[in-house]
């Protein structure tokens, strides 16, 4: 009895206690690719709140061009035969520029996404036309084009498209047409992206 008491005893006493290097390197590597996927989540996460304002902003400059063709119908300031693009065979003297543009403030006809916008493939600049640009408040609290903080929009374009709408018959309705306008931005390690707006104008305001 007493011999087999002590047996235990010796191979209880032999028994390791406590972790090994290796249990304890392993343990380690596993939390770290747990931090290091959190920390990924968190990029992540930031990158997308991010990219949500430009999403915004794209979808805020779409809405304004619509505006600015419509407003000129509605005034008098463009007519059906100008609302088209300059190439398009759809009307005799179409006025806006095709394709992909910088964002640029209106021109002297007051209308976006004319040739009096651009110089080239820029802007025109000056007081008209000017490069777009985000105003934010300046030191003081102060927002407006003179002293706020202008950030500029340079890494957006926008494309305006204008085309018939045709019938059930495949013939274009002579007082209806499609406005279809894309703005495409870079967003960093998204690539670039595009918010696309349609509307529908007639030859009645």
């Amino acid at each position: 009895m007493r011999g087999s008491s002590r047996m235990r005893i010796r191979k209880l006493a032999s028994l390791p206690s406590g972790f090994t290097l290796t249990e304890t390197m392993i343990a380690l590597a596993v939390l770290m690719i747990g931090v290091l996927g959190l920390a990924a989540v968190l990029a992540d996460g930031m990158a997308y709140m991010g990219m949500s304002q430009y999403d915004y902003i794209a979808q805020q400059k779409a809405a304004e061009a619509v505006e600015s063709i419509f407003t000129a119908r509605d005034i008098g300031q463009a007519t059906w035969s100008t609302i088209c693009n300059q190439s398009s065979s759809l009307c005799s003297s179409g006025i806006f520029v095709g394709g992909a543009t910088p964002l640029c403030g209106q021109g002297l006809d007051g209308i976006l996404g004319t040739a009096d916008d651009f110089n080239g493939t820029a802007c025109a600049g000056g007081p008209l036309a000017a490069p777009d640009a985000l105003i934010l408040p300046n030191g003081s609290g102060v927002v407006n084009s003179t002293s706020g903080t202008l950030v500029p929009l340079s890494n957006f374009n926008r494309t305006i498209t204008i085309t018939p709408v045709l019938d059930s018959g495949g013939n274009p309705i002579a007082n209806l047409r499609q406005i279809q306008v894309t703005v495409t931005y870079a967003s960093g390690r998204f690539g670039n992206r595009s918010y696309t707006l349609t509307a529908y104008i007639s030859n009645f305001s």
